[in-house]
């Protein structure tokens, strides 16, 4: 097996010089860094990374926390996400994906397990999270909830612009009676949501009936007794925004169900983008939530973090866009 000084040795270095030449540091010139690195591949080097981490003191561990991952989070948010850190993270960190519910203590959650942690934020709930990694001195950056605190690395989308894009279409295809789906209680997304569709009928000068807005849970069941319910009204909506994808497909199967011709009869958007979106029949016009693009940033946030160095803009909000599909 290849050691750190076998390269040392072949490229007339010390072996400190090669250890920080394959790390990138500023310290070694350019010409010195391409030379022990093709040496290294060309000799098949694999890092003991084991043995780098009782030397440095470093676990090359990233643990990526969710608010939940049983209740709220769903399937393809959580691969969206990680698929997103990944494309960031090198291979020689390792990847713990945890939900804070599940958590009585936080006292396990220490310093010498985790090098830099991720808060795929969902609530308010998780701020004594938060306070505690300040605490004990773990980097951490906090994705998916926008925070107004300028001390805390925060990445996320503008949800209540996005929902604004989507009432604006709908309104502009003549639609007057429309109603909301709306996402799981608590949580940051759901109302931040809730305001984009209450802002918008504003703007639109249309009032907002009680009646028309019904709160989900992110589900797909949940978006289908939902539906059920706006459209058994005696005056249903003709349109309804749900605030996923998840729910949006669930309201299609109401309408199928009930024997409503989409968008003829009533038209239904979603929010997220996900994969199954283009695949609905119809398929589902959607606001695009960057969840790929909020995961790649706030990873390469945090590693800028572990290596000290400066991060130009510490609070980043992503904007998203409206896809027009067959359902509006």
């Amino acid at each position: 097996m290849v050691t750190i000084k076998d390269i040392a040795r072949l490229a007339g270095v010390s072996h400190t010089t090669v250890s920080r030449a394959l790390n990138d540091s500023p310290l070694i010139k350019d010409e010195t860094k391409e030379k022990i690195k093709t040496l290294a591949e060309e000799l098949h080097y694999v890092p003991n990374f084991s043995a780098k981490s009782l030397v440095s003191q470093r676990s090359f561990r990233i643990g990526l926390f969710f608010s939940s991952i049983d209740q709220g989070t769903s399937a393809s948010f959580l691969v969206e996400v990680i698929k997103g850190i990944n494309a960031r993270l090198s291979n020689q960190y390792t990847l713990s994906v945890n939900g804070l519910d599940n958590f009585v203590s936080f006292t396990a959650i220490r310093p010498e397990l985790y090098d830099g942690i991720i808060i795929m934020s969902q609530s308010e709930d998780d701020d004594p999270f938060i306070a505690f990694l300040k605490e004990i001195n773990i980097p951490f950056v906090v994705l998916n909830r926008q925070l107004n605190q300028p001390d805390i690395y925060n990445v996320a989308s503008n949800d209540r612009q996005g929902v604004q894009l989507a009432i604006e279409a709908v309104v502009s295809r003549g639609h007057k009676k429309i109603a909301m789906i709306g996402g799981k209680v608590g949580f940051f997304s759901s109302s931040e949501r809730k305001k984009g569709y209450t802002s918008a009928l504003k703007n639109a000068r249309l009032s907002e009936n009680p009646a028309y807005f019904v709160p989900g849970d992110y589900s797909i069941e949940s978006g289908r007794t939902s539906a059920e319910k706006l459209l058994s009204l005696a005056k249903p909506p003709t349109a309804i925004f749900c605030a996923n994808d998840e729910m949006a497909i669930g309201a299609l199967k109401a309408c199928s169900a009930m024997n409503k011709k989409v968008p003829e009869e009533v038209a239904i958007v979603g929010f997220d983008n996900i994969l199954f979106a283009s695949y609905t029949t119809p398929a589902l016009t959607t606001v695009a939530k960057p969840i790929f693009e909020i995961a790649q940033v706030g990873t390469e946030m945090l590693l800028k973090l572990l290596q000290h160095k400066y991060i130009e803009e510490p609070q980043q909000l992503l904007a998203t866009r409206l896809i027009f599909r067959q359902s509006l």
